[in-house]
């Protein structure tokens, strides 16, 4: 399935758009506005979507938060699960994190 079509949708006026929600204004450094008007074309994406999915990726690496809770509403579903190989597995993987 083609990507962008996933991402389409059509606005109140009927307009196809990727846009949807708020709109806002930002200043930006002139080189940063550039790169990015770059980069966009490159990956032949609006300038919206782009600074959207930007934002988005910023939220989710500076929210750790969000991400714990999502994972112990995830784990509160599963049910505790008690397992050695799972424990095992957990703090070699997180004995090669750096935090």
């Amino acid at each position: 399935m083609n990507y962008h079509a996933e991402l389409r949708q059509v606005d109140s006026r009927g307009e196809t758009s990727y846009t949807i929600g708020m709109k806002t204004a930002v200043s930006l450094p002139e080189r940063v506005f550039k790169e990015a008007e770059r980069f966009a074309r490159r990956l032949r994406m609006s300038r919206s979507r782009l600074y959207a999915e930007a934002i988005a990726e910023y939220l989710a690496r500076h929210a750790p938060d969000d991400v714990t809770e999502s994972m112990n509403v995830v784990c509160d579903r599963l049910g505790q699960v008690d397992s050695e190989f799972a424990a095992t597995a957990a703090r070699r993987l997180l004995r090669n994190e750096s935090w």
